[in-house]
């Protein structure tokens, strides 16, 4: 399959597989003319590639993912250790939006909005802590 046909199989633009080649995700095979090449294998490390960073998996957790997929005598605690870390990332990251809505729910709701120059908003923006 050439890059376009793997693509539109993957999902993921060729721009993506490109990238994911060059930083040794993927490695197709190459043509006489030096197009790449693709396998079916390829196609399904694309589309398990495409699935992982669509669950937000950073690109080295898609790399350990991808390593631990290959290796047929691999551990599922591994694989569980990866993914664990993973949603404990995103429920921080949930945990900090609230925060970040609560406080900018609260700055909204004390704001006039009318046509004076004061602004809770602003003053609290002034003296936010960085």
């Amino acid at each position: 399959m050439n890059i376009g046909e793997v693509a539109k199989k993957s999902g993921l633009p060729a721009k993506t597989i490109r990238y994911y080649e060059d930083i040794g995700l993927i490695t197709p095979m190459r043509d006489t003319n030096g197009y790449r090449s693709f396998r079916e294998s390829d196609m399904h490390k694309l589309a398990f590639l495409g699935r992982s960073r669509a669950l937000g998996f950073t690109i080295e957790d898609c790399r350990n993912l991808l390593a631990l997929w290959n290796d047929q005598d691999r551990a599922s605690a591994d694989v569980r250790a990866i993914a664990k870390e993973h949603l404990e990332q995103i429920e921080t990251k949930i945990s900090d939006l609230q925060a970040i809505r609560e406080t900018l729910s609260h700055l909204v709701q004390t704001c006039a909005g009318d046509g004076r120059p004061d602004c809770p908003i602003l003053a609290k923006l002034e003296k936010f802590p960085t």
